[in-house]
């Protein structure tokens, strides 16, 4: 009888699997983009795919330290995250960002060096993808090489697999004392105001901002003190195409108790995001000067300024995509 696989075996026999995956990307990707009405030509996508599967496919030379992720956590910290888990996902996470999303940020200096900050994004797609972007981009590309803390609702840390590995990475569970509590250290919270609705969103209406709730992010700044920085994400919305969404196939076949259906709600669309290209633009502070903490009981001045915060992150959502060129190239 053979022996029990050796580490270098099995690792060998996952970098030959994943190889043989990459290889067959390309059609699965073009198909998923027609599908998703994306309007991408098969040359397009091509092109796009020609440039980074070589780089992906050197990636798997650390296959090594994928394996090591399925290893018992470490341990956690208040809110679950992992941070020898994290150490061991960075390889990854940097290769999703810098090669498959080929992310560009600006300004990225206008979020504060030191100090308690609230980042405040649209949002899109079935599995946040954008927390984690955005949770790299100022790690790797801010000045200070900042780490953020993404907060999430409910539904998106209960999704199978990805609500954990978001979770262990560093998301928090939303909360007001949650996020009132990661401030408290001085950190950065990421949050994405449109919460669920911005998933379940007609793909008419990507990139449109939807109701950004009650306001939870300005009451926490304004208890806080701690400055608002918008920043507009692009790329998102087209990584995580209309068929991921839950009212997608409700919408296209105008059958609404359709998208009721749960078995509907996470497809393959969702896991395998396509290759658009990202870019994050992050805007100018908004300072709680002038405002008292007491003004978060105030409906007028929060809702004041829950919706200047809205209008300026659509502005900078609508400038970026009209100076966009393409979706992929």
């Amino acid at each position: 009888m053979p022996g029990p696989e050796t580490t270098s075996e099995r690792v060998a026999a996952f970098e030959e699997r994943a190889l043989a995956a990459l290889d067959v990307l390309e059609g699965h990707l073009a198909e998923l983009a027609g599908r998703a009405g994306l309007g991408v030509n098969r040359w397009e996508l091509g092109e796009v795919l020609g440039g980074i599967l070589p780089r992906l496919k050197a990636g798997l030379s650390s296959a090594v330290d994928l394996l090591r992720l399925v290893e018992p956590p470490g341990e956690l910290d208040r809110f679950g995250m992992d941070p020898h888990f994290a150490e061991r996902f960075a390889p990854l996470a940097e290769l999703l960002y810098r090669t498959y999303w080929r992310t560009t940020v600006r300004e990225a200096g206008r979020v504060p060096a030191a100090g308690a900050v609230i980042v405040v994004c649209n949002h899109a797609g079935l599995v946040p993808w954008d927390a984690l972007v955005l949770r790299e981009a100022l790690l790797l590309d801010h000045p200070a090489h900042r780490e953020l803390r993404p907060l999430l609702d409910d539904r998106e840390c209960a999704l199978p697999v990805f609500g954990a590995l978001a979770i262990r990475l560093g998301a928090v569970r939303s909360s007001p004392e949650a996020a009132e509590a990661v401030l408290a250290g001085g950190q950065l919270v990421g949050v994405f105001p449109e919460g669920s609705t911005g998933a379940r969103k007609p793909w008419r209406d990507r990139y449109r901002l939807q109701r950004f709730g009650r306001g939870g992010f300005v009451k926490l700044a304004l208890r806080t003190g701690a400055p608002i920085v918008p920043c507009a994400i692009v790329g998102n919305e087209e990584a995580s195409p209309g068929i991921s969404r839950a009212g997608w196939l409700a919408e296209r076949l105008g059958v609404p108790l359709i998208g009721k259906s749960a078995t509907l709600r996470f497809s393959p669309a969702a896991i395998l995001p396509l290759p658009s290209r990202w870019s994050l633009s992050f805007g100018a502070p908004i300072a709680m000067d002038g405002y008292r903490s007491k003004d978060a009981d105030d409906p007028p001045t929060v809702n004041a300024l829950t919706e200047r915060v809205r209008s300026t992150l659509q502005g900078m959502l609508d400038e970026d995509l009209a100076a966009r060129s393409s979706v992929f190239l």
